[in-house]
């Protein structure tokens, strides 16, 4: 969420800002800030009224010790019609100031210099490619064939069981599954995130501190009965760990990771692009998240890019790195990196991750503060990326690897995870 006090500030800024994501911001920043200059006009008010009322109210304590009896009852008099001012005051403000909080909720934050505006995936910035595309001298096979061929991962049960995109993995497929995750967490663990093992479910404050919510139910599973969510993401537990949180010290650099699975709804979601492993309701993945000073929220983005290219690098895969355009952007982010493997039989890019920094977006709706040298309090940044989403990268190692005798060779990396160098 914006602050308010940078919107007051900085309302061309902002405007300008968010035209980068082909959004016309004027109107509701112009209602914003006449919203908020009425509520600014009635808080002075009930200010007053409340300083008048505290005065009138010492004063008839002296009335009665001097024995002014009929004086200090007249001042009483005065005083309920001074409580009842402060209560409709008290209601306008409390209106005027929801009103406010729920329009804040609907402005996407702004971003950064380096982000250009475009409209959609075709406007975004190829910054760094690694590898070579595999060419195979004989037909390859998608994913979902060699599942099926391997039995490794079965689409069809799953269907029978939940519905579509929740697959069932079996025998080695559910071994080079736990394989990448263990690999996924050691390799982070390396890097200094502490592991954490999240809840699965969150609650609507929690929906409210990373984005997710208002207005993003639709993607999300949700139970009525006692109104939880199923998360997303990793990233809604882990950032919510921090909420309400005041860090007394600027010099902080908090690092977390953890494994969860992930419930999405993706509804409308429909094609060959869902095919398979490429788009699921139900996945696992392995997320990094940072809280960072604002002044080092850039250095850490760029470490957490760096980390994700020595994952994918170490999985023997081709892989381009995406900095996003404004108009395909996620709602809180300032700035996204995508990563994209190839996926040899597909003949497509694939995305496994994005990595991204909120600036202090979260932070202003998690109320997550700290103490700087200076001592005032301020917001930290957040972070966070996938490191890895498992689907699409199990998707591009059994397209990439596999060969003619139909053999798919499992990358080095993992080989002490597996137990087994090839499928």
């Amino acid at each position: 969420m914006l602050e308010l006090s940078r919107i007051r500030t900085d309302q061309a800024q902002i405007i300008t800002a968010l035209a980068k994501r082909n959004i016309n911001a004027e109107s509701t920043i112009n209602e914003l800030l006449t919203l908020d200059a009425q509520w600014r006009g009635i808080k002075q008010e009930l200010d007053r009224t409340l300083e008048e009322s505290n005065s009138i109210a010492k004063e008839i304590g002296q009335c009665y010790k001097e024995g002014r009896i009929q004086e200090g009852n007249d001042l009483k008099q005065q005083t309920t019609v001074l409580k009842q001012q402060e209560l409709s005051l008290k209601s306008s403000a409390d209106a005027l100031e929801l009103e406010i909080q729920q329009l804040l909720y609907k402005i996407p934050n702004t971003p950064t210099d380096e982000v250009i505006q475009g409209k959609n995936p075709d406007d975004n910035q190829l910054v760094f490619e690694h590898g070579v595309i595999p060419e195979f001298h004989f037909e390859a096979k998608p994913h979902w064939d060699l599942c099926k061929e391997k039995e490794i991962i079965d689409f069809e049960l799953g269907v029978k069981v939940t519905g579509a995109g929740f697959p069932f993995y079996r025998g080695k497929g559910s071994k080079l599954q736990r394989a990448l995750i263990s690999f996924f967490l050691d390799e982070a663990s390396a890097a200094g995130y502490m592991e954490y093992q999240a809840p699965l479910m969150v609650n609507e404050a929690s929906g409210i501190g990373t984005g997710q919510l208002p207005d993003k139910e639709g993607q999300m599973y949700h139970d009525a009965t006692d109104n939880l969510y199923l998360i997303p993401t990793a990233e809604v537990p882990l950032t919510n760990i921090f909420r309400d949180e005041l860090i007394q010290h600027p010099n902080f650099s908090y690092k977390l990771c953890g494994y969860t699975p992930c419930f999405r709804r993706e509804a409308g979601s429909y094609g060959k692009d869902v095919r398979g492993l490429n788009r699921l309701h139900q996945f696992d993945k392995v997320e990094i998240v940072r809280i960072e000073h604002p002044e080092h929220s850039a250095k850490a983005l760029n470490e957490m890019v760096e980390h994700v290219k020595g994952l994918l690098e170490k999985l023997e895969l081709p892989y381009r790195v995406l900095r996003l355009c404004g108009g395909d952007m996620g709602f809180a982010s300032a700035m996204t990196y995508d990563f994209e493997v190839y996926s040899a039989a597909q003949q497509k890019w694939l995305e496994v991750s994005s990595v991204s920094r909120f600036d202090t977006f979260q932070a202003n709706r998690l109320k997550l503060r700290f103490k700087d040298h200076d001592k005032k309090t301020r917001l930290c940044h957040t972070l966070n990326g996938s490191a890895l989403a498992l689907p699409r990268v199990m998707a591009a190692l059994l397209e990439n690897h596999q060969d003619a005798d139909g053999r798919i060779t499992i990358p080095a990396a993992l080989h002490s995870y597996t137990g087994f160098d090839y499928i």
